[in-house]
């Protein structure tokens, strides 16, 4: 049985790899323009990485660039947020949902979208073209994580809200986000696989527009009950009851993935302290981090 290719290549098996001589690949190591990790002093360059490396290189690639805002657009998550700051990757955080963060990279607005989108009919997360990015011929899709999604509560569970259908009884406000926020759409469609109809809903009185805003509407009272993230329900000591998976990843174009922005945010989340805080905040499968699930 055939064995698979290893996923890290040593300084040697790089340059074979690329049809460069090993003095070539030191020199681009220093110079920083070839991905690579250092372990215990030696040079390890992931497999994946290299790919990506060579496709940005590509003629039309290079021709189509343009100046991109150092910004990362879409949809909130607590441990990206917290990432974003403590990796010093100066990016600008603009996270107003999933499907603004797609329009902001189709328009050249932002680096990177963070999306949790599902798909109503496959159920999938973040298919190229279904959200409209399919002739984006220079996208890339890396995980960033996935997470527990669910019912975010008062503490104690006063009303004994214990599944989806308790949202239609009555006395519950619901907590909702706005039309295109990756919340809202999984929200329709557990609704639909359940059989019931959102006009029994009692919603809150305004959408919430990020994954904080929504557990801060039901830790002040405004709703009983909302659908979000299990890390936003421990930031404000709420109760939580699991009810999906989803898969969190970060889309941009093919360049921006070596840009210092990104290259500092993953760097860091390789790193013991990032796994520490993911384990604090909650509700994290880091299993997949970095995987790149997509390479138009």
């Amino acid at each position: 049985m055939e064995r698979a290719p290893h996923a890290y290549l040593t300084t040697a098996e790089a340059a074979d790899y690329l049809r460069l001589k090993e003095r070539k690949v030191y020199d681009l190591v220093r110079q920083g323009e070839i991905p690579c990790v250092r372990v215990t002093g030696k040079l390890l360059f992931p497999r994946q990485s290299l790919d990506l490396w060579l496709m940005s290189h590509l003629e039309g690639d290079q021709a189509s660039r343009r100046l991109v805002p150092s910004v990362l657009a879409g949809s909130q998550d607590p441990l990206l947020e917290w990432a974003v700051r403590e990796s010093g990757s100066q990016l600008a955080l603009l996270c107003h949902g999933s499907g603004d963060g797609v329009r902001r990279l189709l328009a050249g607005d932002a680096m990177l979208a963070g999306l949790h989108l599902i798909d109503p009919e496959s159920g999938g997360y973040n298919e190229p073209a279904r959200l409209g990015l399919g002739g984006m011929r220079d996208l890339v899709m890396v995980r960033w994580a996935w997470r527990r999604q669910g019912l975010l509560l008062a503490p104690d569970n006063p009303l004994g809200i214990v599944e989806l259908a308790d949202l239609a009884r009555p006395g519950v406000r619901v907590a909702y986000r706005q039309p295109d926020a990756g919340a809202e759409r999984l929200l329709n469609v557990l609704l639909a696989r359940e059989g019931m109809d959102r006009q029994r809903l009692t919603l809150a009185e305004h959408p919430s527009l990020s994954e904080d805003d929504l557990a801060l509407s039901v830790r002040q009272g405004e709703a009983e009950v909302g659908l979000g993230v299990e890390a936003a329900a421990r930031r404000q000591g709420l109760a939580f009851v699991p009810l999906h998976a989803e898969a969190f990843d970060l889309a941009l174009r093919r360049r921006s993935y070596f840009e210092p922005p990104v290259q500092r945010l993953l760097a860091f989340a390789r790193g013991p302290r990032f796994t520490e805080r993911a384990e604090a905040l909650g509700g994290y499968d880091l299993s997949e981090l970095g995987r790149v699930v997509h390479n138009a």
